[in-house]
């Protein structure tokens, strides 16, 4: 990526029209029968946007990252296309992952590693070869040996060609210049400027994002994975397109035409 464009958000220039992807949860088989669907759609100026949560949960993390490379390099064949068109975004589960390669420095990482293989990162381990059980023996001799486990831990996503690339270089939110379509993992905080979310962008901020209310100066909101799996949701300011990938649900994927108008869909 340029040197002048960000490291913490994806900003879509001269999009003709901007795809988006809801959360994966590494249901490979939905990912790869998705793409296969719209390797066919996408035009030149079409932007993609994937919207977090693309690992977590199901047992094929690393298919599924394979596959995401392996079509972000199809679609930089398009005439045009640059590599700062395509942005995945960070979600609860990416987070996650990242925390995990720091637990030696957690206050209480028993419960922190308790609570993240509940939540999705147990399933990541086992797809990367790491019984996530193996932690616990590591807690119990400190920090030290916590150390040792999460290099293991590292090193074995390092041993797959370009997966450290991926995961180091997720973006916050993305924004597509001219109309002003604003694209999040799960949600944000209303009360507050971009530059303050936080890790509201893949927690969630307060209240209810289906509200429908807008935000600032966007004309749309899109967000891609909703914890209470309430389903595809299309508002007048706020779009959610989690089908419930993962979950026994749907992968589905939007094309918004830069006013916000929906130009396409696939669902899988």
């Amino acid at each position: 990526m340029a040197g002048a464009r960000s490291e913490i958000y994806g900003r879509l220039e001269s999009a003709r029209r901007i795809w988006c992807v809801g959360a994966i949860h590494a249901d490979l088989n939905r990912l790869a029968v998705l793409h296969d669907a719209l390797a066919g759609r996408l035009r030149r100026g079409d932007r993609l946007v994937y919207l977090g949560n693309m690992i977590g949960h199901g047992a094929e993390a690393i298919g599924t990252i394979d596959e995401l490379l392996a079509f972000r390099r199809h679609v930089l064949c398009i005439a045009g296309m640059e590599p700062w068109d395509i942005v995945f975004l960070r979600g609860a589960q990416e987070e996650m992952w990242m925390k995990l390669g720091q637990l030696q420095f957690a206050p209480n990482p028993r419960e922190v590693l308790h609570w993240m293989i509940g939540q999705g990162v147990g399933a990541t381990l086992r797809a990367y070869g790491i019984e996530p059980d193996s932690g616990f023996g590591h807690i119990r001799d400190g920090a030290v040996a916590i150390t040792r486990w999460t290099s293991r831990v590292m090193q074995a996503v390092h041993d797959h060609p370009g997966h450290d690339d991926l995961l180091s270089g997720l973006r916050r939110y993305a924004f597509s210049t001219g109309e002003g379509l604003l694209f999040v993992n799960a949600g944000l905080d209303a009360g507050r400027p971009l530059t303050e979310q936080r890790d509201a962008f893949w927690w969630g901020g307060p209240g209810r994002f289906d509200d429908d209310a807008p935000y600032g100066d966007f004309r749309l909101i899109i967000r891609g994975f909703d914890r209470n799996r309430g389903g595809v949701i299309m508002g007048q300011h706020r779009v959610t397109i989690d089908g419930g990938c993962g979950f026994g649900g749907t992968l589905a994927a939007a094309c918004f035409q830069p006013d916000g108008d929906l130009d396409d869909w696939i669902e899988v």
